[in-house]
């Protein structure tokens, strides 16, 4: 599978997405524990990909994502940003409600496959 192919498919898969140096719990750089911090202070479930394990997604993802740095959230298919516009989110008040709709409507979607099989 190609690089940008693998990457498409895990911001399909996952509707919440950190990529980022190291994991949330062990991170690598201070940008992607304060950026894993803040989501996971959102109290919902997220996937991550640490790029140090990833070195073909660490090369291409800034070319797809037209975003040159690392962390970088994606939420239901759209780049969020990097660790400052995260922060900034976090602190108005404003990444919290994104996390929670987006988990919330993954979360009855999931339900709603679930009941129709």
């Amino acid at each position: 599978m190609e690089t940008v192919d693998k990457i498409k498919q895990q911001i399909a898969e996952n509707p919440i997405l950190i990529y980022m140096k190291g994991s949330p719990k062990l991170p690598s750089c201070g940008f992607s524990s304060q950026a894993s911090q803040a989501l996971m202070a959102c109290g919902e479930q997220f996937a991550y990909v640490d790029i140090l394990q990833n070195p073909d997604i660490r090369a291409e993802l800034p070319k797809f994502a037209n975003w040159p740095t690392f962390p970088q959230l994606w939420v239901d298919g759209e780049l969020v940003g990097g660790c400052d516009i995260i922060l900034e989110m976090f602190q108005q008040g404003e990444l919290q409600p994104l996390i929670k709709e987006t988990a919330q409507k993954y979360a009855s979607d999931e339900a709603a496959a679930q009941d129709s099989e």
